[in-house]
């Protein structure tokens, strides 16, 4: 079968003057033309229309007339909403304020982790690697679920800090944006701690060696070199948290109380409550513009490591 298919896609190649090298890059591209690029577009497209009661709930774009005119129905006025709705922005800080705090914290649970796998005997971290990966085995919905069960009055972390005398009541913690920060934070831990790990891994520890013949406490030593040269681990460890979080929906959905306004949340009302197809395809625009930022920033710091610069 993979032969077949192999024969099939140099057969292609041919016929379109591409061959070897460059067939081999065309078929990521085309897979990325296909599914991302297209609905991109699509959205893209409803974004500039205009709602209205029908199926689809948007009129159409482009109109081509009888008399052959052609014509271009574009509207700003969903993008001018934004800015002008409290609620869109609104949801906008709100996701990046979760978003941060959340990476924040993950940073600081993950970094201490990574560190201590990245510490431990040869022989053992294989095993911690797959402790770490271990939560991702279950499904997202289950694990969601699960923290429900265990942030509830009646759940069993309340249980189990009354059973141990360390408070009277049941805490308040489901339904809050506390309950959204253990969620995710929860939820990605793992995409914080392997990049982390990656690059402590691949530490030259001769460098600590010669700090400490310097006189370099272990402390000193671990500010001025570990932790510097691990910021790429860090900084993709804090993107691969930071971005799927800022448009997170199913843990503030149902982790968090009906005042969490997350971006996430107020997309899904637009499109599946109020059949506002438009104005979510322009806040979905707005958010993908949003996140580019911290993507090509990312992308600079990672061309001046290529070329030997300190971050």
């Amino acid at each position: 079968m993979r032969s077949r298919l192999h024969h099939r896609l140099i057969a292609v190649g041919k016929r379109l003057g591409i061959t070897g090298r460059g067939l081999a890059i065309a078929v990521p591209y085309a897979w990325l033309a296909a599914f991302f690029l297209v609905p991109f577009a699509i959205v893209l497209k409803l974004s500039f229309s205009e709602v209205v009661i029908a199926i689809p709930p948007y009129l159409p774009l482009f109109e081509w007339g009888e008399d052959g005119s052609f014509t271009v129905n574009a509207r700003l006025d969903n993008y001018i909403t934004l800015f002008t709705d409290d609620l869109y922005w609104r949801s906008y800080l709100g996701s990046l304020k979760i978003a941060a705090i959340s990476t924040a914290v993950a940073l600081l649970i993950g970094y201490p982790i990574a560190y201590g796998m990245s510490r431990a005997p040869a022989a053992w971290r294989p095993v911690l690697v797959v402790l770490v990966i271990l939560p991702f085995w279950t499904s997202f919905l289950i694990r969601v679920y699960a923290l429900i069960g265990i942030l509830k009055k009646e759940g069993l972390l309340n249980l189990a800090l009354t059973s141990l005398g360390l408070i009277r009541e049941p805490l308040t913690i489901l339904n809050t944006d506390i309950a959204i920060y253990i969620g995710i934070v929860y939820s990605y831990l793992p995409f914080v701690v392997l990049p982390i790990y990656a690059s402590l891994e691949r530490f030259d520890l001769t460098l600590l060696e010669a700090a400490a013949d310097l006189g370099c406490r272990p402390t000193r030593a671990f500010w001025t070199i570990t932790l510097p040269l691990s910021l790429p681990g860090v900084a993709a460890a804090a993107l691969l948290i930071f971005i799927p979080a800022v448009g997170e929906f199913v843990i503030p959905d149902l982790l968090g109380g009906s005042e969490t306004l997350m971006i996430g949340k107020t997309l899904w009302s637009e499109f599946f409550n109020n059949r506002d197809w438009p104005v979510a395809s322009a806040v979905a625009i707005a958010l993908l513009v949003l996140l580019v930022a911290p993507i090509v920033y990312f992308q600079r710091l990672q061309a001046k490591v290529a070329h030997g610069e300190r971050w």
